[in-house]
């Protein structure tokens, strides 16, 4: 299973979210390419870096952030938050990142994600599944649908998706642990799946669960923040 650290931005300042919540900000440092360096320097190979503002904003903001970690680090990064146009697209492919993560708008404008899958190749994307009872929420988490987190699944695996991080809202950020009974029943459905697990995660026995259940990979952000789970610890995962 592969650790995935996460950098969330707003304003150009890495920083956590609780439940989403952009009134529970804490900013736990104004430089991230520090913190992504830290990251390499520890062996992690991949990044998980969210555009806040541009979730918010609904187009992508802070790529100048992106832009510096991929030029300064080797690391393999996903970018998501705010990408609504094939011109945000491009904006996140030319500053450097790997695989573009797409959530709202592959709720909200199927078609124009359609013709993304067939244009740039279903590899370079990341389907973001964010959850509320097992319902799918867009437009950072403030909307609940009514789409069953397995049905999207099922039509974009049909597309050809093949790499998918689901977080549940009630969990993120909150150190409380992560969602096995609903990753267990994606992992069930869908056991061709990398999935990855992502929110609440607190402990390495949280991430020996997840291992344990199939989880491909898995996000972890504040508890490293927090000091919960040391970076050398992360190293027994590789």
């Amino acid at each position: 299973m592969q650790i995935i650290p996460a950098i969330d931005i707003i304003e150009g300042k890495c920083v956590r979210l609780t439940q989403g919540d952009y009134g529970q900000k804490k900013i736990y440092n104004e430089r991230p390419l520090e913190v992504a360096q830290q990251f390499e320097d520890n062996g992690l190979i991949r990044l998980h870096l969210v555009d806040l503002d541009g979730a918010k904003a609904g187009a992508v903001k802070n790529w100048k952030v992106l832009e510096t970690i991929a030029g300064k680090t080797k690391l393999e990064i996903d970018f998501g938050g705010g990408i609504k146009t094939e011109k945000d697209l491009e904006i996140v492919y030319g500053s450097g990142a790997l695989w573009a993560t797409i959530g709202s708008l592959a709720v909200k404008e199927e078609e124009t994600f359609f013709a993304w899958l067939i244009k740039y190749g279903a590899g370079k994307f990341i389907l973001g599944a964010d959850v509320k009872d097992e319902k799918i929420a867009v437009s950072g988490w403030s909307e609940k649908t009514d789409i069953w987190i397995y049905d999207l699944l099922e039509k974009y695996i049909g597309k050809g998706i093949d790499q998918v991080f689901c977080t549940d809202v009630g969990k993120d950020g909150l150190l409380e642990g992560p969602s096995l009974a609903l990753y267990k029943n994606i992992l069930e459905k869908f056991p061709a799946l990398h999935f990855i697990a992502s929110g609440g995660v607190s402990s390495l026995r949280d991430l020996d669960e997840l291992q344990d259940i199939g989880c491909k990979a898995v996000i972890v952000g504040k508890a490293i923040y927090e000091g919960r789970i040391s970076l050398d610890a992360l190293k027994r995962y590789r």
